[in-house]
């Protein structure tokens, strides 16, 4: 059983990758490697998809049989582990998801006492006790597992307290979409409870609905609801909950890059902690610029919120995030959550008495064209030929970027091409595509 991390946890099909023999191997793994460590007890917590009641009860057989105890969180948005691991005292936390992927795909997250993703080092640890046989604790030493039925309403008050006291969202009509995910329950209670009027889409799981047709990987349901609606706001989150598209008023779309602007923007203080921002290999170009012209040092991470937490980190700067909406603000979570950062884009601009679109006039972007190629095998990238076209390529750019890599989650290579021009960025975008196709 070849299993290994990738940039976001371990993830797969559950046919083939993510199996219950799998999900049991892991929690063993894991849970051995708690235990070399001194530690005794994991939470885990799961998305809506179908195959996580199955996985959830082989995961914490394995972590039982290490002779770990478990709590087990229900359905909670990735975020949410991440916060009560920390807030409970545990020492690691586990999440059953695979984020914006479809139903037939699950994962495994893991978070350690801090809320964030664990180090390369416990990956690798983990990594070693997976291709040994699995030989359970003595009967008498073995782990106990327990219901923790509070793990909404903790993530609830947490959420609305990171809103300041002073504001209101009673004014503002939200369109709101849970990708049939994890935030199907605990984030329309959230806004509502902060006063606004809430239409929720993408509200009903049933298993196997998770980010179809909703979500932040479909933002144009988001779109057309806040137009039909007459939303002040679009809030479109993905399964797990961890990361987030808005949507302004006339319809636009706001991605990481503009939600990153927009916090940088509002925050009124751009010294020591917050004298920096962290966005990716995938941030537009625009948006550097931008950021350095309202005074922020801007350092690019490689693409993944652990990269970009851990660049944090090492930066000790608070704010950094993704262009597909994955935002980290250090002051308040560890790791990336969508909930709280609509909510602080929300508050920030209500402050500012603002629209986005105020804000977001103050810089522009690059056009940027992204491609997402299936593929068999993601070692293509390193075709001899296709590093020969790219470097053609980046050199009739004067300005702009290019960026082709294999995908960490997926079986996919994605591209990205920058331009001065949309057209240029189309045309470079295709002919890469048409020869990483003509390879597979």
């Amino acid at each position: 059983m070849n299993l290994k991390f990738g940039t976001d946890g371990i993830r797969g099909p559950v046919e083939s990758v993510v199996t219950p023999e799998a999900c049991l191997k892991i929690g063993h793994a894991t849970g051995l490697v708690m235990k070399e460590l001194g530690w005794n007890t994991v939470v885990i917590g799961k998305d809506t998809r179908i195959s996580g009641y199955m996985l959830e009860s082989a995961l914490q057989a394995g972590f039982i049989a290490a002779g770990v105890n478990v709590r087990l969180l229900g359905p909670i948005p990735t975020p949410g582990v991440a916060y009560l691991t920390k807030t409970l005292r545990n020492k690691f936390g586990v999440v059953i998801s695979a984020s914006h992927n479809d139903f037939l795909d699950n994962g495994i997250k893991i978070f350690n006492e801090d809320g964030e993703k664990i180090s390369r080092d416990i990956e690798k640890r983990i990594e070693k006790h997976l291709s040994k046989n699995l030989s359970p604790v003595e009967t008498s030493k073995i782990g106990k597992a327990y219901r923790f039925d509070e793990s909404g309403p903790r993530y609830i008050e947490f959420c609305k307290s990171t809103v300041p006291p002073n504001i209101s969202f009673s004014s503002l009509r939200i369109v709101l979409d849970c990708a049939n995910g994890a935030c199907y329950k605990v984030s329309p209670e959230i806004f509502e409870e902060l006063g606004a009027e809430v239409i929720t889409i993408g509200n009903e799981p049933d298993g196997y609905n998770i980010n179809q047709d909703c979500g932040s990987t479909h933002p144009e349901v988001i779109q057309d609801a806040v137009i039909k609606h007459r939303a002040d706001y679009g809030i479109s989150l993905d399964g797990d909950g961890d990361r987030v598209i808005l949507v302004d008023e006339k319809g636009n779309l706001l991605d990481g890059d503009d939600i990153l602007y927009i916090l940088a923007f509002s925050n009124p203080n751009r010294t020591g902690v917050w004298s920096g921002v962290v966005g990716t290999h995938m941030s537009n170009l625009g948006l550097e610029e931008g950021i350095e012209k309202l005074g922020y040092k801007f350092i690019r991470a490689d693409v993944g919120d652990k990269y970009v937490s851990e660049m944090l980190a090492k930066k000790g700067w608070m704010l950094g995030g993704e262009t597909s909406g994955h935002i980290i603000c250090k002051d308040l979570v560890s790791t990336g959550d969508g909930t709280v950062a609509a909510l602080k884009v929300i508050s920030s601009l209500l402050i500012l008495e603002k629209r986005p679109s105020e804000v977001l006039s103050n810089f522009k972007k690059i056009p940027q064209i992204n491609k997402a190629i299936k593929v068999n095998n993601k070692d293509i990238i390193n075709d001899k030929e296709l590093k020969s076209f790219l470097k053609e390529i980046q050199s009739d750019l004067t300005i702009g970027r290019i960026l082709v890599r294999p995908s960490g989650t997926e079986p996919k290579i994605r591209i990205m091409v920058e331009a001065p021009e949309k057209n240029v960025a189309e045309k470079f975008a295709r002919d890469i595509e048409k020869l990483i196709k003509s390879k597979t």
